[in-house]
């Protein structure tokens, strides 16, 4: 995680240097484009690894089996129905609705058919990385994941050497490389899994269950789409590519703060939906407790140190700071402190099965993120009312889903308010004291940054043990650390 946080911190600064800001904008907005379409496909792609990783628990290989085959089918099929719409829909609106500067509307189109590529060999690819992961075999996800970061670095670092329009060069390899990561994860998964070999599967009941299931995830997932890349479009639409250009820096940052949290969540999902599967329901909520304290405090470790010294970190990271950028760093910083806190619940909802009211409900008020925004606008309010509008929405989305969901697993939830949100909140509050107290008797400096930085880190940790953790979790993490030390102090053979 944290090579993969300092190359990716890396090679956005080196992409926005060698691209510009105008063009880094185009890239941005011509992607978010095509990330609409995703609306299609992200909700099966989430009933997909909710099958495969549900089939694994209950320990049946031959279902296992037919979920993969019938994943496989759909994903293909669903590959090529979107390949349509995006040529068809896509291309239209880049031609006649874009806002883009003179003259780049070519190198706009390639970077369209590019996005598309890369959107469809993702698709591809969703049962084999679901089967990784539903697998646990992190170690192997691990090293695709660092090397896809590398491969990203060193992309951006060949631009400059290219005489050709850097932003067209930049999508062709853009495309390369992901196709070259789809092929690694097809071969590891057909050598090392049983399940992964195709057939054609006539089972009709699994299909509808699949497309039962993906049908009610739409909901979710093309609010959460509209909330994205939709509003992207809107700061388009109001305020230009520069503007995308900042909201495209604040994006990466959230992808990379995110990965802390994010890469804890992908090792604790399987274990959530297997631990469902058995019925297990005392260790299901431990699962949920811990896994929500946890990823709240390794996402804090970063969130600190960037929403106080977000100026510095830009000036040093990108030289070329777009406007904006720094208001947007620290907004998208807040969303996914507050993303972090609700998605330990939704695997665990997702694990049941049972989603259609969830995705009713939830959808309702995530829904309104996009018009309240679009209203704001009209109205003469600044970009960056898109994120307080956000922010706002999903904070009261973590209560109604706590309300959903203490039914379905028996959540004891007034418990779960109490040791993990109430937790949180005095944790966080501690955490900040000392790093703010430095801010304000020194002027800012890398020196400065460095200082919060360690300072912030030696707080959420003491914070998190001391006032963050019950007398159990106390207990397993002494047991952890000196399993952990026991285990580097054996000399090597």
């Amino acid at each position: 995680m944290l090579l993969i946080l300092l190359i990716g911190l890396y090679t956005s600064r080196v992409i926005l240097n060698v691209l510009g800001v105008e063009d880094f904008g185009v890239y941005e907005v011509v992607g978010g484009l095509v990330s609409l379409f995703s609306i299609l496909s992200s909700s099966l792609s989430s009933a997909i690894s909710r099958f495969i990783t549900f089939s694994l628990g209950k320990k049946d290989p031959e279902e296992s089996a037919k979920v993969y085959s019938a994943a496989v089918t759909i994903q293909i099929l669903m590959a090529v129905v979107i390949c349509i719409l995006v040529e068809i829909l896509g291309v239209w609106y880049l031609y006649h609705k874009m806002n883009l500067p003179a003259g780049r509307i070519d190198a706009a189109y390639w970077v369209l058919q590019s996005s598309i590529l890369i959107f469809l060999l993702g698709l591809i690819n969703v049962p084999f990385d679901a089967e990784i992961v539903a697998h646990e075999d992190m170690k192997i996800y691990a090293y695709l994941s660092v090397l896809d970061a590398v491969l990203s670095l060193l992309i951006a670092l060949s631009l400059r050497y290219f005489l050709a329009d850097k932003l067209i060069v930049y999508a062709v390899l853009a495309t390369l490389s992901c196709l070259l990561m789809r092929i690694l994860y097809i071969f590891y998964c057909k050598r090392h899994y049983a399940e992964c070999h195709f057939t054609m599967v006539r089972d009709r009941r699994l299909y509808k269950e699949l497309g039962s299931f993906a049908g009610w995830l739409l909901l979710g997932e093309g609010s959460w789409i509209l909330n994205q890349q939709g509003v992207t479009l809107l700061v388009n639409a109001f305020f230009g590519v520069t503007m995308n250009a900042a909201r495209g820096i604040a994006t990466r940052i959230y992808g990379l703060v995110n990965k802390f949290s994010a890469n804890f969540m992908t090792a604790l999902t399987p274990q959530i939906t297997k631990t469902y599967a058995e019925g297990d329901l005392d260790s299901l909520h431990k699962l949920v407790f811990r896994g929500t304290k946890l990823s709240y405090y390794l996402m804090l470790l970063l969130a600190i140190p960037v929403l106080i010294e977000a100026p510095v970190i830009l000036r040093i990271w990108l030289k070329i700071v777009p406007d904006h950028a720094i208001q947007f760093a620290r907004l998208t910083v807040v969303s996914a402190l507050i993303i972090t806190l609700g998605t330990p619940l939704v695997k665990a909802q997702l694990a049941t099965g049972d989603i259609k009211k969830y995705q009713i409900v939830v959808s309702a008020y995530s829904l309104s993120v996009f018009p309240l925004t679009w209203i704001a606008f009209k109205c003469g309010l600044p970009a960056e009312w898109s994120y307080h509008i956000f922010n706002i929405i999903y904070f009261i989305i973590l209560f109604v889903r706590i309300h959903l969901i203490k039914d379905l697993i028996r959540l004891p939830w007034k418990e779960f308010v109490k040791d993990v949100y109430l937790r949180i909140l005095v944790v966080t509050l501690v955490s900040c004291l000392l790093p703010l107290g430095l801010c304000r008797i020194q002027a800012d400096s890398v020196w400065r940054l460095i200082e919060i930085t360690i300072l912030s880190t030696v707080s959420v940790c003491a914070a998190a043990y001391t006032i963050g953790l019950n007398k159990g979790e106390k207990k397993q993490v002494l047991e952890y650390t000196k399993r952990f030390l026991h285990r580097k102090a054996v000399p090597l053979a």
